[in-house]
């Protein structure tokens, strides 16, 4: 596996944790931060999968 995909997923994680203090705290700056760091772990996580593929196919 990949260091982007596990990187990727463990910001996915802290995104979703950050997102529902921020939530439930009513502070919408955390809930923003949350929701970014989010978006940046699936993209990570999409591009150490990608990663994988191409090694796995040479």
């Amino acid at each position: 596996m990949d260091h982007d995909r596990s990187e990727g997923s463990m910001k996915n994680i802290k995104g979703r944790v950050k997102e529902g203090l921020g939530k439930a705290l009513g502070d919408t700056k955390m809930e923003s931060e949350g929701k970014v760091d989010k978006t940046e772990g699936k993209i990570q996580n999409t591009i150490g999968g990608l990663k994988d593929s191409l090694r796995k196919s040479t």
